[in-house]
């Protein structure tokens, strides 16, 4: 690590109130900006990881009928070879400020962070699902700017209510759910939301110049009981 450039605001951090998180509608979520600082951002931005390094991820069939999430995905290990600054993001993320304020907002020290990079092209969606049940929640960090990003190409993670509907174990549209929430996805902006049993949330298809990608980095919230342990002891990832 260089140790040469504080990552995350920790002035942002504090300042976002539990119950913002804790009774927002219709589960805990939050959209805040400049949770990185400026100099930071600019650099993790203009230090990705390249396409090469990424493992396409394209028609893979979902559960329950849910349509396929293509994208290029990495996950975060120690030993790659990826610019020093994303090393020294991870280790603030895995520092004490960081993880007491997730402790904070998700009641409880009980969890494990795993990472990863996510780039999106043309055409690509998530469609509406609730995360797996070892997740506690996730945090995603958006890196798409205004000079190279326009927001009407989509890449916005949208927050679905279903008003209870729906089964987890379903394949709604869209257009299905009753409300909807669209974060802001430019900038230095991240979207932090907890699973539970109605955590529908998706990403419309993007309708980007083939030349461009939507690229976001997450932290993966695991819970750390049992199932975790075992998955750990038979080298089993927590995935994403």
């Amino acid at each position: 690590m260089t140790n040469a450039l504080n990552i995350l605001d920790q002035q942002q951090f504090r300042a976002i109130a539990t119950d913002t998180f804790r009774k927002a509608e219709p589960y805990p979520w939050l959209n805040p900006e400049g949770l990185l600082t400026s100099k930071a951002f600019d650099l993790l931005r203009a230090n990705m990881p390249p396409l090469d390094m990424m493992k396409a991820s394209f028609g893979r069939k979902r559960a329950h009928g849910q349509k396929p999430h293509d994208r290029y995905s990495l996950e975060y290990r120690p030993e790659l070879a990826v610019h020093p600054v994303w090393h020294d993001f991870v280790a603030e993320l895995n520092g004490p400020a960081y993880q007491e304020w997730l402790a904070r907002l998700f009641a409880t020290r009980r969890f494990r962070l795993s990472y990863h990079w996510h780039y999106a092209p043309r055409g690509a969606s998530v469609s509406p699902h609730c995360d797996a049940k070892r997740k506690l929640g996730s945090h995603i960090f958006y890196f798409n700017t205004e000079d190279e990003w326009d927001r009407n190409w989509g890449g916005q993670t949208v927050i679905l209510d279903d008003g209870g509907r729906f089964s987890r174990a379903s394949a709604p549209d869209f257009e299905d759910f009753e409300r909807s929430w669209t974060a802001d996805a430019m900038g230095n902006r991240s979207l932090l939301f907890q699973r539970q049993g109605n955590s529908w949330h998706g990403v419309q298809a993007l309708d980007c110049p083939e030349d461009r990608l939507r690229k976001v980095f997450i932290v993966v919230v695991n819970a750390d009981g049992l199932g975790a342990r075992l998955r750990r002891l038979f080298h089993r990832p927590d995935g994403y």
